[in-house]
C-alpha cells in the first residue's frame, strides 16, 4: 500500500513539474510576462483556470524578474452559482482577488432564442467587462486559461466553419488596444489539467451556459480530435507544431504572399517543388520500395 502511495506521490509531482515547465516555456518563449507586470489573472471556477492561476503562483515565487499576480472572477449571475466558493478558496490561498458582478446571464438569455449557441455574445460581453476591470486594477497583461487543445479546436473551427486559417494566439494585443492577453498554457494538453484538477481538488464551479449546451460545434471538433488520439497517436501534436512551422509561399493567401509580383531568378529555392518530394508524400509501391509523386 505504501509502495502505491509512493508511486501515485511520484506522478503527481512529475505532473505539476512538466506543467511548470510547459508553462514556463510558453511564458519564454513569446515573452508573455515582463519585470514589474501586473497580471490579472482571469478565474471562470473551471479546471484550466485554477490550474493556470496555480502554476503562475509557483512560477512567480521562481522567477528572477518581479511581476504581480490578482486574480478576477466575473461572477456573471447564473442560477444557482455558488458565490462564496470561490472568494473561500482565493483568501485560502492569500492572492489577491476581485470579484466583479455582472448579469450577463440574463442579457445573453434574453437576446438568443432558446437552443441557438450562446458562447459569441457571452464573450463579447466578457471580454468587454474584463478590459474594464483590467483598468481599473492597473493590470497591464490578462492571462487565459486556455490550453493547447483549445487552441487546436478553435483552428479548426475557423477552417471548417470559418473559412479561414485563423487559431487563437499565445499573444495579443486586446481589442481595445490597451491590454497585453496572454495565454500562459498554451503548449499544456487538456489531459493534464484534468488530472492536475484531480489531484489539487479544485473546487470547480460548472457553467449553466455554454458548458450546458450539447450540440455546440467545439464539442464536435473536440470529439473529433479524441478519436484520432486513440486511432492516430502524434496527429494532433503534429498539427500543433504546423500553427508555428508556416509557410506563406506554400499557400494562397495574396495579402500574405506576393504571387501576383513574383518571378524567376534562376536560383534554387529549398522551399520550393522540390518541398514536395520530401518523405511525407512518397508513396510504398509493392517490390520497388519507395518512389515519389511528380506533379505533371
Amino acid at each position: 500500500m505504501e509502495e502505491v502511495a509512493d508511486k501515485v506521490a511520484y506522478e503527481n509531482n512529475k505532473l505539476h513539474k512538466r506543467l511548470c515547465r510547459l508553462v514556463g516555456q510558453a511564458i519564454g518563449d513569446f515573452n508573455m510576462i515582463e519585470d514589474g507586470d501586473k497580471v490579472m489573472v482571469c478565474l471562470s471556477g473551471g479546471k484550466d483556470s485554477y490550474a493556470l492561476l496555480d502554476i503562475l503562483m509557483t512560477l512567480r515565487e521562481r522567477a528572477p524578474i518581479k511581476f504581480e499576480l490578482v486574480a478576477v472572477n466575473l461572477d456573471q449571475k447564473q442560477p444557482n452559482f455558488p458565490a462564496d466558493i470561490l472568494p473561500a478558496y482565493l483568501e485560502k490561498l492569500g492572492i489577491p482577488f476581485h470579484i466583479e458582478n455582472q448579469d450577463t446571464y440574463s442579457i445573453v438569455k434574453r437576446l438568443i432564442p432558446e437552443g441557438k449557441t450562446t458562447c459569441s455574445l457571452c464573450s463579447r460581453l466578457r471580454r468587454g467587462i474584463l478590459y474594464r476591470v483590467a483598468d481599473g486594477l492597473g493590470c497591464n497583461k490578462i492571462a487565459l486559461g486556455h490550453h493547447r487543445d483549445d487552441i487546436l479546436e478553435t483552428f479548426f473551427l475557423n477552417m471548417f466553419f470559418g473559412g479561414k486559417l485563423k487559431g487563437m494566439p499565445a499573444k495579443l494585443v486586446s481589442d481595445d488596444g490597451k491590454h497585453m492577453v496572454i495565454r500562459p498554457m498554451a503548449y499544456v494538453k487538456e489531459a493534464d489539467t484534468t488530472r492536475y484538477a484531480e489531484v489539487k481538488g479544485f473546487p470547480i464551479i460548472p457553467c449553466d451556459l455554454c458548458g450546458s449546451q450539447e450540440n455546440l460545434q467545439r464539442k464536435q471538433i473536440k470529439n473529433m480530435m479524441r478519436e484520432w488520439d486513440k486511432k492516430h497517436p502524434g496527429r494532433c501534436e503534429n498539427i500543433f507544431s504546423s500553427l508555428s512551422t508556416v509557410v506563406p509561399s506554400h499557400l494562397m493567401d495574396r495579402e500574405l504572399f506576393g504571387f501576383t509580383d513574383l518571378k524567376t531568378d534562376g536560383v534554387a529555392n529549398p522551399l520550393g517543388d522540390i518541398a514536395f518530394d520530401e518523405e511525407p508524400c512518397s508513396t510504398p509501391v509493392a517490390g520497388l520500395g519507395t518512389i515519389t509523386l511528380q506533379r505533371e
